[in-house]
C-alpha cells in the first residue's frame, strides 16, 4: 500500500494545511465539483484526479489512519494535516507511480483499454484461424472501431499478431515502474480466458485499491509511450484513434458559458438560470481554470491581480483568508479567480 501511502503524502504536502484531508478523497474519486477542479490546478494535483475512482470513503479513512498510526503527519487544524519529518523521509524514498496521468487520460483509459483487449483477442484468435470465440468486449462503438482498424490497417494481416507483441513488449521493457503482470494476466486470446481484477489481485497478493492503482498506471504509460511516438508503434497508437477528449468544466458551468458567449452579465445569467451568483461565479472560475483565452480582466483589475500573485508568492500560500487580510481591496471572488488562473505557474 505505501503508493498510495505516498500519494496522500504527496497531496498533503503540497496541499500544506489549506484544505481537509476531504479534498484529497475527492480528487482521487474525481469529484466534478468546482472546489475540487480547483484544488486539482492550485495545487498542481492533476495527475491524481479521478485515479482511484473505486475507493470508498471507508477505505480512504483505513490509509490515512495508517498515516497517523505511524506518525507520518500531525494536525494542524480542523480535518488538516501537515507532513511530520518522518513523513517527509517517507515521501523521499518511497516513488510515485510514475506514468499515472489522471488529468489528461483518465477520461479515456476506460476506452483504450477495452480496444486493446479486443484487439489482442481479435489478433490473437486470427494468428491461430479460429474464428469461433465470444468477444471480451461488449461495447458496439469498440466493436467499430476495430472494424474500421483492420479495414484500414497498413500491416498485413499477417504481421499484426507480430507487430502487436513486439510493441507491447517494447514499452513494457523500456517502462519504469509497472507491474507488467496486472495487464497481461488481463488479456485474452486464443484458448486463454483473462482473469479478472479481483483474481489478479489475489494471485499477485495485493488488494483491490492497489490493484486499480497499478493498472491504471500501466496503461497510462502504454498512452504515454505512444503519445510520444506514435510511428514507432504504429498498432498500439490505434488506439488513441478518435479519443473523445472532453473539457473539465462541470455540466451546469457549460450552460452558463453558453449565456455568457451570447453576451450576459453573471448577474444576468444568476437570473435567468435562478441560481445564486456566488454559483456563477465558481463557474466563471472553472472558466478561468480550463477555457483557453478565458480573460479574468473584466471582472479583476490587472493592477489587483498582480498583487495578488505577489502576496501568494510571498506568503507561499493559496489561503484566500490569508490574502484577503493583506488586500482587502479585493474580494474573495477576486482573490479565486486570479489564483486560478495563474496560481499553478
Amino acid at each position: 500500500m505505501c503508493k498510495i501511502e505516498n500519494i496522500l503524502l504527496y497531496c498533503l504536502k503540497q496541499l500544506n494545511g489549506e484544505r481537509t484531508i476531504y479534498s484529497i478523497y475527492h480528487l482521487l474519486n474525481g469529484k466534478k465539483s468546482s472546489q475540487t477542479l480547483q484544488d486539482a490546478h492550485l495545487f498542481s494535483l492533476k495527475r491524481y484526479f479521478r485515479i482511484l475512482e473505486p475507493l470508498t470513503r471507508e477505505s480512504f479513512d483505513e490509509i490515512f489512519n495508517h498515516l497517523l498510526e505511524k506518525k507520518l503527519v500531525e494536525p494542524c487544524g480542523e480535518q488538516r494535516f501537515l507532513l511530520t519529518s518522518a513523513g517527509e523521509n517517507f515521501l523521499i524514498n518511497h516513488a510515485q507511480p510514475y506514468y499515472v496521468n489522471g488529468w489528461r487520460y483518465q477520461p479515456f483509459t476506460l476506452l483504450v483499454w477495452e480496444r486493446l483487449s479486443l484487439l489482442v483477442q481479435v489478433i490473437s484468435n486470427f494468428t491461430f484461424q479460429e474464428t469461433k470465440y465470444i468477444p471480451i468486449q461488449k461495447n458496439v462503438e469498440v466493436h467499430n472501431w476495430l472494424k474500421g482498424f483492420l479495414k484500414s490497417a497498413s500491416i498485413p494481416k499477417s504481421e499484426l499478431g507480430k507487430s502487436l507483441f513486439s510493441e507491447l513488449v517494447e514499452i513494457l521493457e523500456q517502462a519504469r515502474d509497472v507491474n507488467s503482470d496486472v495487464l497481461i494476466f488481463r488479456l485474452t486470446g486464443y484458448k486463454q480466458i483473462g482473469m479478472t481484477s479481483s483474481q489478479i489481485a489475489k494471485k499477485l497478493n495485493i488488494d483491490s485499491i492497489y490493484y486499480h492503482l497499478e493498472f491504471i498506471n500501466i496503461i497510462h504509460c502504454l498512452i504515454h509511450f505512444v503519445e510520444s511516438n506514435p510511428s514507432r508503434f504504429k498498432v498500439l497508437s490505434s488506439l488513441l484513434d478518435n479519443v473523445d477528449q472532453k473539457d473539465s468544466l462541470t455540466l451546469s458551468a457549460r450552460k452558463t458559458l453558453v449565456l455568457l458567449n451570447q453576451g450576459f452579465t453573471a448577474e444576468e445569467i444568476a437570473s435567468i438560470r435562478n441560481l445564486k451568483i456566488s454559483t456563477i461565479e465558481d463557474h466563471l472560475v472553472e472558466f478561468a481554470l480550463n477555457v483557453k483565452d478565458f480573460s479574468i480582466n473584466s471582472y479583476v483589475d490587472e493592477e489587483v491581480q498582480l498583487k495578488i500573485l505577489e502576496i501568494s508568492r510571498q506568503e507561499a500560500t493559496r489561503q484566500l483568508k490569508v490574502i484577503r487580510n493583506t488586500l482587502k481591496t479585493a474580494s474573495y471572488f477576486q482573490i479565486r479567480l486570479v489564483l486560478a488562473k495563474y496560481g499553478d505557474r
